[in-house]
């Protein structure tokens, strides 16, 4: 393109400024060739005419546009030059506070001074493994790729860290070790990371000093090699030191310090270890006081002393040799503080041997004071023919002295090097390294001495490195695209190089000069002059004989030549150094010794580092007074070996810059920040890229940004390459200007610029269509809004005007009608008046005649009235005559007829037909009565002969209680006559008790109209309620309103107390859990031992069935009388109120009842201990023999309990049938027959259960003979015989019962002796002893008969006290009956059924709890039995030694076990033996998929029925070992498996459900809340697992941990390709020029992106795998909630340090993804979970991407709305923030700091970026499962045939 179409109107260019070296403008008119100015616009909109060179046709540089200003990477820029450059570097540190910027391989790093928070530990591990272009720039970053590219290639690494001093070389050095130590921390213990970071502190001391440039300036370059083993992990590090700048020992320019270490030490010199050092401030002394401050702002010399202490002590340094160091230091600053004395005319000096800094530093060096005294101030001469002493002038002692004072430092200096790279030495073979070179940059200084001659010499050497490097990457990118490669000028310094260090260079003549006698520095510069006058690098300047001038690639530096001779001879006496190598003190003593003797010293070890490790300085040799090697050819050499190194490793170039001298914060100078980047290689390597082709794309890059300037028949082509080609041809004639390789597009400078001019032109082009269109509709939309207008407003108009004339007329039709009634008005009034006149007459005219008629009427009236009376009198008279008459008749008449009917009367009563009709009824109702009282006699005396039978079995048991039982019945008797006698009152109670059923109605209507009243009176207090409640509500509002903000302060505060009280409330409870289990336990323990005495055999009681005897010992209400109260309590409801209390009675009965039980368990718990007390003082006694008849008494009372059982169910069903009966019955209004027919059913039911009783009696008599006979049979055996039956016992004939009785008591004696072998029963010799052992339990059995008799006396005694408490409710019975007697008839009849009610249920909770015992004793006897029976197989089986005799075995053990599938118990046996293969087929070897497609957690139930039988049984040692096994195969497998999601979560949900099923089932009233009776029927007995619940708990949270590293494994990979870079909406995000970060050699050529589908498709798996699996629904939750949170930590940390993803359309797209998810997660039901939540920070960051940044409004808005992210990372995305088109806006940096200002009151936590490896605690809820255990099935494909159903 020519500059004619470039330079056009509205271009921007850069022209030169002598203020801030560029300056932008604006072309205002086009430039057209020839024109001598090019006319511009500044900034200022002052105009501009640039002069135009038309021979050089040199233009200003073209400016990029807006949308690449701010790039990563400088060779991004279109246009690559020094303006371009530095305006980009200016905006990022600037407007974004970005320090980090690239330049190729070049990582550009500002000095921000200031501590920024983006090198913490997060973000270390935020860069670690990103690929170099994926992340904004930053030292870890060129870290991370130095690191990866050695362990992807091999290769050892360097890099190389340059700048100015103060321009952060230090710094950037150390972040770089820091990520070294982090990322490739050591794999053994040997920590060597630490103390490679533990190094920088010591060489800060005592290499660093404040310059005028910088607080903490390195005085001295260094290489540290950080060495690593085949796994990458650090194993050691050495350190190699250049050029120490000695002369700053001794002298120090103004505003500048010595070595930090000199004032560290003054400053602690005050500490007792260090009294003996005789050092005061650092001002008092001459070596520390040269520079004027002592101190540096914001830095504690002690504080920093302390650490390079610790330091010392890190690396191994002895307590002795830091000693030395200290005091080796102490004697510097007082060798610089001796008083020389000058003596005859100054030819000689002196020092008084009184000094004290003299005495001082021979004390605390361990010299002879006479002879550094001496030799301070004479030197020794030495010729061919004599050696004389020779006095030294003023200034040559001085000059003596501070070489002294140096080459101690620079000795001691290099020791501590020595000894840290010993520290950091391994004999571990080193297999890689990478290296990092901290050194000098170029300088430039008023006056340029030796130093920066060296200086500037290592930079050219370093900067020829860099160009070739730059070069070969270059030439390689070219070659492997396919790119015609054409050679690049660039410059080379080779000629300067030879110019200092070629035959006969600068230094060679420098060294021939030294080694002249008398040479000086004037002569030497004389003979550069004459060899290099005509060197094009050389130059003399005009003005001086003493300077010379280099040309050096970064700029000409002229150095004055005083001093060179003197600085590169390094003269030090051999004399003082003969007195310091014969000092006391080794250490000193060897810090001066020979190079031979050194290098003899020094460890050697085999693992040495494939680059040979040496020191920069040599030790000095003393054959002479001077070194035979000067510091220059020292210099030139250990420079050689470093390029030597880092010419065999792949560099990475970091450059610091200094933005300013003042070191203030973010404040950028421009010539300054130009002379650095000139000087440090930035410009050279742009110039390099500029020279080809800096611009590359690729071709799907290309496509996607520059596809609207393509042609629709163009975007039909499917080939993309070919489409981008066809574009370019069209676009650019200039074929040169572009190239297409393999990949990538190639673009010569400016070519982008160019095409992204043509894109902004399409887009503008577009732009003012779619303006057009829009503002054409919106003027039609404002003519029509015009026109619309324009109609109302006339239809206004015409409306007015149309009311006018309706107006008009209807005031004139108005007047009109007034003028009418206005002479309507006048007539009528003339009319009336006449009509009245008229009226007047008539009305007195008619009066008068109407009154005349009036008197006439009157008269006649009064005549009438007379009439009337007189008639009337005379009718009545004559009427009483004619009655009387009428009467007499009458009587006569009846009289007559009344004795003609007595006679007929008295015949027929005569006759006996009549009678007869009249005995029929009486004699049906004799009969009735009659039969009814034979039933109730036969009755009675069926009852009487059932309590007389029953009277007579209890008095064989207890004569004593005989006449009581007499009485009882005849007071029964007496009771029954009294029933009799109320059933007769029944008949006339009747009548009344109709009579009082309307007396009720009447009552229940004033009950409604009562209640009534009460519910308005209700009402109203209601509505007087609501609305005091209403007036609270509003004060509890202004209450909340005035604290709201303290509220909001608090509210986190309480919430997370609340959360920690809560957790330590959980622990208490849960030790108090376990406290009153083992408490109950004992308590259980204690009563089955009083059990124990009372059974026929010892045995051990479970030890946790107090939880299932806690309802015999509270048996308030069972659950069927719960059920069917509830039941008949609505039928009583519709009675009325007086049948409820009825019930209601009841109730408190049984509340009473249990309050007494649990006194009685109380009084038994106390009689418990005193039994156990008894009990065992029994077992010491004596055994009495005789105990026949109390053991038929204890079976016979056993017996006796067995019969009541069955008794006290049925009257328990009667007693509710009978509650039923009464509640229908009451309902209706018979109520005698009720009553009646209520009676009769009780009778009924009373006869039944005397019958049943009878022959349960009998059952139990036959029952008990049988037993009693067997035992008797057992007391028999007295000697071998009865033995030789026992061992015959299980193939005896006898009766099966007899039998069982005979096993229950061998069961009894294999108790008592756990530990007996039954195999020895076979043996020789062992029978006697199994005799002996039948005898002792004989014996033990007597005592405990004994003890059983005892404590039948007292249940005797128990006995006499219910009988006198039933007498004394006897007696309260009657004085009730008395009372009642006295109440009306209907009172009486429901008191009596009350009082009835009562009583049976009295009885009746009596029977029940005396059945709950005896059946909770029978289960025991039946466990017992089966327990023995099993024990006699077992027993059986090992007598037999025949293989068929044991497969016989196997066949009746499997018969046996097929005959009791039939009712499974939910156990499963197995042998000892066979635990190895059951956890090897249910654990080890168990895939998922085995058991998919059954219960889920089968292994777990599996495992439980296990363990219950193993607790059945009483085997502790089995369950221990299985549950050890258990958990030892769950770490076996999730070893094996740890990257295995699958079996992860699958035992993990076996894990929780084990541990559920063991609460679930472990006896605790707190797990089982929620069982089934038959649940309830599984738990445990015997054992309290709650040990191994914990153990369990603990291997669930390191499972759950596991699962959630494993899943964050497979999810991190994902996340930011899937959710920052995917488009999910196509077309959306538009494709910026990208440098050449993004081509690095460390990202990976394959395509690794992943979409947001994936990552969705990826979290289905684990929801579907962990639900398939049964894993508990809230533990689903925690583990989203957790892999949501690091989607969410990941994705924000990434977002938070790359700036290409912050942008407006990357939050759209964000925002769009993280909908995704939220929706996923409705889907899944998981919004409960809390994982919604975790993206808060994430969705906040999208919508700040999106919204508007201009105005105080919008910060505000910003800042309400962005409450989830700190204010650190709201600043960092807002300077991020970039355009992806010209058409958006850049985020101003006011804008920013508005959005500070509203942020200082915000307490936000100092971190940047979010811990994405935090885990949250994790919950484990109780789930029981509604799965009873036997109805488990096992599958066949499990191989558990081993296990058998219990």
């Amino acid at each position: 393109m020519s500059a004619a179409e470039l330079y056009t109107k509205y271009t921007r260019v850069w022209i030169p400024d002598p203020d801030e070296v560029w300056r932008s403008a604006e072309v205002i008119k086009d430039y057209k060739e020839g024109d001598k100015s090019l006319h511009l616009k500044l900034e200022d909109e002052t105009l501009y005419e640039y002069p135009v060179d038309l021979q050089g046709n040199e233009l200003p540089f073209l400016r990029n546009p807006d949308i690449l200003v701010g790039e990563n990477d400088l060779t991004a820029l279109s246009y690559l030059h020094e303006p371009a450059v530095l305006h980009n570097l200016k905006v990022r540190f600037i407007e974004s506070n970005h320090i980090y910027t690239y330049c190729g391989i070049v990582l550009v790093a500002i000095n921000p001074y200031e501590q920024l928070p983006i090198y913490g530990q997060d973000v270390i591990y935020a860069y670690s493994g990103q690929n170099m272009g994926d992340m904004d720039p930053h030292i870890f970053a060129v870290a991370e790729e130095a690191y990866k590219q050695m362990a992807r290639d091999e290769k050892n690494q360097s890099i190389i860290v340059s700048g100015e001093s103060g321009a952060g070389k230090t710094v950037s050095a150390k972040y770089a070790m820091r990520f070294f130590a982090t990322v490739g921390g050591s794999a053994s213990e040997t920590n060597i990371e630490t103390k490679v970071l533990a190094s920088s502190p010591i060489m800060e001391a005592i290499g660093n000093a404040k310059t005028t440039r910088n607080d903490n300036s390195s005085r001295f370059g260094k290489y540290i090699q950080i060495g690593f083993d085949k796994r990458y992990h650090i194993i050691g590090a050495n350190m190699r030191t250049y050029l120490l700048e000695k002369s700053r020992v001794v002298f120090q320019a103004e505003d500048e310090r010595n070595y930090h270490i000199f004032y560290q030490l003054c400053a602690s010199a005050s500490l007792p270890e260090f009294k003996d050092l005789g050092l005061t401030c650092a001002e008092d002394y001459f070596y520390t006081s040269q520079g004027g401050g002592t101190s540096i702002d914001g830095v504690d010399d002690a504080d920093d002393f302390e650490k390079t202490r610790h330091a010392f002590t890190l690396l191994g340094v002895k307590e002795s040799h830091q000693m030395t160091i200290f005091r080796i230091i102490a004697a510097i600053l007082h060798l610089g503080n001796l008083e020389i004395r000058a003596e005859r005319d100054g030819d000689a000096c002196s020092i008084l041997s009184e000094d004290d800094h003299l005495n001082s530093f021979c004390s605390l060096l361990g010299v002879e004071h006479s002879q550094m005294e001496h030799w301070l101030c004479h030197r020794k001469l030495v010729t061919t023919a004599e050696t004389y002493v020779k006095s030294m002038s003023m200034q040559q002692v001085v000059n003596a002295r501070n070489a002294l004072a140096k080459h101690i430092y620079a000795r001691l200096f290099s020791w501590i090097v020595q000894h840290i790279n010993k520290a950091l030495h391994t004999t571990i073979k080193q297999h890689s390294f990478i290296g990092v070179l901290d050194i000098y940059g170029f300088e430039t200084f008023e006056v340029n001495s030796f130093e920066q001659f060296c200086i500037n010499y290592a930079n050219e050497k370093l900067q020829q490195q860099f160009n070739l490097h730059v070069f070969k990457l270059e030439q390689e990118e070219y070659m492997k695209e396919g790119i015609p490669w054409t050679l690049i000028d660039f410059y080379d310094n080779q000629p300067c190089i030879d110019l200092i260090e070629a035959k006969l260079g600068i230094l060679d003549l420098l060294d021939e000069e030294c080694k002249v006698p008398k040479g000086t520095d004037q002569n030497w510069a004389q003979k550069l002059y004459d060899r290099h006058a005509h060197s094009q690098h050389f130059q003399k300047p005009r003005m001086s004989n003493t300077s010379f001038i280099v040309l050096h690639f970064a700029d000409k530096v002229e150095y004055q030549s005083e001093g060179f001779l003197e600085k590169n001879r390094d003269t030090v006496y051999e004399e003082q150094i003969n007195i310091l190598k014969a000092s006391k003190y080794q250490m000193v003593a060897d810090l001066f010794q020979d190079e031979k003797d050194a290098a003899s010293t020094a460890p050697v070890g085999k693992g040495t580092p494939k680059i040979s490790v040496r020191s920069a300085r040599p030790a000095i040799k003393a054959a002479n007074k001077e070194h035979k090697k000067t510091v220059g050819h020292q210099f030139r050499n250990s420079l050689h070996l470093l390029m030597e190194t880092l010419n065999a490793t792949t560099p990475h170039y970091v450059r610091c810059i200094k933005p300013n001298d003042e070191k203030l914060s973010f404040r950028f100078d421009s010539k300054r920040v130009v002379q650095q980047l000139r000087a440090c290689g930035v410009l050279e390597t742009i110039r390099i890229s500029a020279a080809g082709f800096p611009s590359r794309w690729s071709y799907h890059d290309f496509f996607s940004r520059y596809r609207v300037l393509m042609k629709k028949r163009d975007l039909c082509n499917n080939d993309k390459k070919q489409i981008c080609q066809t574009l370019l041809e069209d676009l650019i004639k200039d074929p040169d200007k572009f190239q297409f390789g393999r990949t990538k597009i190639f673009f010569r400078a400016g070519q982008v610029a160019y095409l992204e001019k043509l894109r902004a032109d399409k887009f503008r082009a577009a732009t003012i269509m779619i303006q057009k269109t829009v503002r054409g509709w919106l003027q039609w939309v404002r003519y029509k809004r015009l026109r619309q207008a324009a109609v109302i407003i006339q239809r206004y108009v015409r409306g007015h005007l149309a009311r006018r004339l309706a107006e008009h007329l209807r005031r004139t039709r108005a007047a009109i009608i007034f003028q009418k009634q206005y002479r309507m008005l006048r007539i009528l009034r003339a009319y009336q008046r006449v009509r009245s006149a008229t009226i007047t007459i008539q009305a007195f005219a008619r009066g008068m005649i109407v009154r005349r008629i009036y008197h006439k009427i009157l008269v006649e009236h009064k005549a009438i009235t007379l009439q009337k009376y007189t008639r009337g009198w005379l009718a009545r008279t004559r009427f009483r005559r004619v009655r009387a008459a009428t009467i007499v008749l009458q009587c006569y008449y009846r009289r007559m007829k009344a004795r003609q009917q007595l006679k007929a009367l008295k015949i027929e009563a005569r006759s006996a037909q009549h009678l007869k009709k009249l005995n029929v009824g009486m004699e049906n109702k004799v009969v009735q009565l009659q039969r009814k009282i034979d039933e109730q006699n036969k009755e009675y005396k069926l009852l009487n002969e059932q309590l007389s039978t029953l009277t007579s079995a209890h008095s064989s048991e207890v004569e004593k209680l005989k006449k009581e039982l007499l009485r009882y019945q005849q007071s029964h008797q007496g009771d029954g006559n009294q029933l009799v006698s109320l059933q007769e009152e029944m008949e006339h109670l009747r009548l009344e008790l109709e009579k009082a059923h309307g007396e009720r109605k009447v009552m229940e209507d004033s009950y409604i109209k009562e209640k009534d009243l009460l519910r308005k009176r209700i009402s109203d207090l209601e509505e007087e309620n609501a609305f005091l409640k209403q007036e609270k509500e509003e004060l509890n509002s202004r209450i909340v309103c005035q604290s709201e903000d303290e509220f909001a302060q608090n509210t986190v505060e309480e919430n997370i107390q609340m959360k920690k009280e809560l957790e330590e409330e959980r622990a208490r409870y849960q030790n108090l859990v376990k406290e009153y289990s083992r408490l109950e336990q004992r308590y259980d323990n204690l009563r089955d031992e009083i059990t124990i005495i009372k059974a026929p055999g010892h045995r051990r009681n479970p030890s946790n069935q107090s939880s299932l005897e806690s309802d015999s010992n509270y048996p308030s209400i069972s659950t069927s009388e719960i059920g069917d109260t509830e039941d008949v309590m609505p039928q009583v409801e519709e009675v009325g109120m007086q049948e409820a209390a009825m019930d209601m009675t009841l109730f408190l009965k049984l509340q009473k009842r249990v309050r007494e039980l649990e006194q009685e368990r109380k009084k038994l718990q106390t009689q418990l201990d005193k039994k156990e007390e008894e009990s065992k003082k029994s077992q010491v006694t004596e055994v009495k023999t005789e105990v026949t008849s109390e053991q038929e008494d204890f079976a016979y009372n056993s017996l006796k309990r067995q019969e009541l059982e069955s008794e006290n169910k049925k009257l328990k069903n009667e007693l509710n049938e009978l509650r039923k009966a009464i509640a229908d019955k009451a309902t209706q209004n018979n109520s005698s027959n009720d009553i009646q027919d209520s009676y009769n059913l009780l009778l009924n039911q009373l006869k039944l259960a005397n019958e049943e009783l009878e022959v349960r009696k009998e059952e139990v008599l036959i029952l008990r003979t049988q037993i009693m006979k067997a035992a008797q049979q057992k007391e028999m055996g007295k000697n071998m015989e009865s033995i030789a039956n026992n061992a015959r016992w299980p193939n005896s004939d006898k009766h099966i019962d007899q039998e069982d009785a005979i096993e229950a008591y061998q069961g009894m004696c294999k108790t008592n002796h756990v530990t007996e072998d039954w195999g020895y029963l076979n043996e020789d010799g062992e029978l006697g002893l199994a005799y002996q052992g039948l005898k002792q339990v004989a014996r033990l059995l007597e005592a405990q008969l004994q003890d059983q008799r005892r404590e039948h006396e007292e249940e005797v005694e128990a006995l006499k006290n219910q009988v006198d408490a039933m007498k004394e409710e006897m007696e309260k019975q009657q004085q009730t009956f008395l009372q009642t007697l006295q109440l009306s008839p209907e009172v009486q009849v429901e008191f009596g059924l009350q009082q009835e009610i009562t009583r049976l249920t009295n009885e009746n909770l009596d029977l029940k709890e005396l059945l709950e015992k005896l059946e909770k004793n029978e289960k025991k006897l039946k466990k017992e039995l089966k327990i023995y029976m099993k024990k006699v197989q077992d027993f059986q089986a090992f007598q037999t030694v025949v293989p068929a005799e044991r497969r016989q075995r196997e066949c009746h053990m499997q018969v046996a076990v097929q005959r009791k599938e039939k009712n499974f118990q939910g156990m499963l046996e197995y042998y000892k033996e066979d635990e190895p293969l059951l956890i090897q087929n249910l654990i080890t070897d168990l895939k998922p998929q085995a058991v998919s497609a059954t219960v889920p957690c089968l292994p777990a139930y599996i495992l439980y029925m296990c363990i219950r039988h193993a607790d059945y049984i009483n085997d502790d040692q089995k369950v221990h070992s299985l549950l050890t096994s258990t958990i030892n195969g769950i770490k076996k497998v999730l070893k094996k498996h740890s990257n295995d999601f699958e079996m992860t979560s699958f035992w993990l949900a076996n894990t929780r459900r084990l541990l559920h099923c063991l609460k679930q089932y472990s006896g605790d009233a707190g797990f089982m809340t929620q069982n089934t009776p038959k649940q309830n029927e599984h738990c445990l007995k015997n054992f309290d697992l709650t040990e191994y619940r914990q153990v369990l708990d603990h291997l669930s949270i390191q499972i759950y941990q596991q699962l959630i590293k494993i899943a964050e494994g497979i999810l991190h990979p994902m996340i930011v390709s899937a959710v920052l870079e995917n488009e999910s909406i196509q077309g959306l995000s538009g494709i910026k020029p990208m440098g050449y970060r993004n081509r690095s050699s460390s990202m990976a050529d394959g395509d690794s992106s992943y979409s947001l589908d994936e990552i969705i498709r990826q979290l289905n798996t684990f929801h579907t795998i962990m639900c398939d699996q049964g894993l508990d629904p809230e533990i689903v939750q925690q583990v989203f909630k957790q892999l949501f949170y690091m989607i969410n930590a990941v994705a924000l940390n990434n977002l938070l340090l790359r700036k290409d993803v912050c942008s407006w359309s990357t939050g759209m797209q964000l925002r769009f993804n993280i909908s995704q998810l939220e929706e996923w997660l409705r889907a899944k039901n998981l919004q409960e979970s809390g994982a919604a939540q975790t993206l808060e920070p994430l969705i906040q960051a999208a919508q700040l991407l999106q919204l508007k940044k201009k105005t105080s409004e919008d910060a505000e808005a910003i800042c309400s709305l962005c409450t989830s992210l700190t204010t650190q990372q709201i600043v960092k995305i807002l300077n991020l923030y970039t355009p992806v088109n010209e058409f958006e806006e850049r985020v101003t940096v006011a804008f920013i700091r508005d959005i500070q200002m509203h942020l200082q009151e915000r307490n936000d936590p100092p971190q940047l970026l979010l811990n994405f490896n935090h885990v949250f605690p994790v919950l484990f809820p109780f789930n029981p499962s509604s799965i009873t255990m036997d109805s488990i099935e096992l599958p066949a494909s499990l191989n558990l045939e081993f296990l058998n159903k219990v």
